[in-house]
C-alpha cells in the first residue's frame, strides 16, 4: 500500500490489507475503551496499616476505614503484629487501654503503674464509650466489612501468634503478607500507617 496515493485515485486495497486495518482500528478502540475506563474510574484507594491492638488504637483505623468507604473509598485495613487482636473474634471484645505512659489519661504514672489500673482505666473508657453511643469495636468491624472495606490479617502474624484463621471474624481476609500489603500501599492514593 502506498503512502503516496492521492484522493479520488483509482487505487483499491486487498482483501488483506482491509483485514489488516481493520484490526489495527479494533485494537486501538480497544485502547481507547481502555484509556477512557480508567480516567473515568475515579475510585481513589486508601490503605491503613493497624499495628495496636489496645482499645483506644482500635478506633482510629476502624473509624477512618469506614468513613472513607462511605465516600466511595477503596479501603484495604492490614492488620498485623497487636494490631491483629482488633480483627481476632475473642480477644477483640477484651482490649485493654495502657494507662501507663499516655499522657491523657488522668493518672499519674506512679499510680498508673500500680496493680490493676489498666483494667479500671479500661472500664472507665468503655464507660465513656457506652455513654456517648459510640459504637462498639465489634460494631465497626460489622460496619467496614458491610461497606466493602478489605479488612486483612497477616499471615505471619497468625502464625507467630499460634492463631488459627478460624479465630477471626467472618468476612476478615486471611493469608496476607507484608508484600500484598505493599503493593496495596503502592496502588494507593492514600497510605496511613495506625
Amino acid at each position: 500500500m502506498s503512502t503516496d496515493t492521492q484522493p479520488g485515485s483509482d487505487a483499491t486495497l486487498s482483501a488483506e490489507e482491509v483485514a489488516e486495518l481493520q484490526a489495527r482500528v479494533d485494537d486501538l478502540e480497544s485502547e481507547l475503551s481502555d484509556v477512557r475506563t480508567a480516567v473515568d474510574d475515579d475510585t481513589k484507594k486508601m490503605v491503613i496499616i493497624a499495628t495496636k491492638g489496645t482499645l483506644d488504637m482500635a478506633y482510629p483505623p476502624l473509624i477512618l476505614a469506614s468513613t472513607a468507604a462511605a465516600f466511595g473509598y477503596d479501603v484495604t485495613v492490614f492488620h498485623t503484629f497487636w494490631g491483629l487482636e482488633i480483627l481476632h473474634e475473642e480477644n477483640s471484645k477484651d482490649l485493654q487501654l495502657s494507662s501507663v505512659g499516655n499522657p491523657n489519661m488522668p493518672v499519674p504514672n506512679a499510680i498508673a503503674a500500680l496493680p490493676g489500673m489498666d483494667r479500671m482505666t479500661t472500664r472507665m473508657m468503655r464507660n465513656k464509650i457506652s455513654d456517648n453511643e459510640v459504637a462498639s469495636v465489634e460494631e465497626l468491624i460489622d460496619i467496614s466489612l458491610d461497606s466493602g472495606v478489605d479488612l486483612q490479617a497477616c499471615q505471619m502474624t497468625i502464625d507467630l501468634l499460634g492463631y488459627d484463621e478460624n479465630d477471626f471474624y467472618d468476612g476478615v481476609t486471611t493469608g496476607v503478607g507484608a508484600a500484598s500489603a505493599f503493593q496495596e500501599m503502592v496502588d494507593a492514593d492514600i497510605q496511613l500507617l495506625v
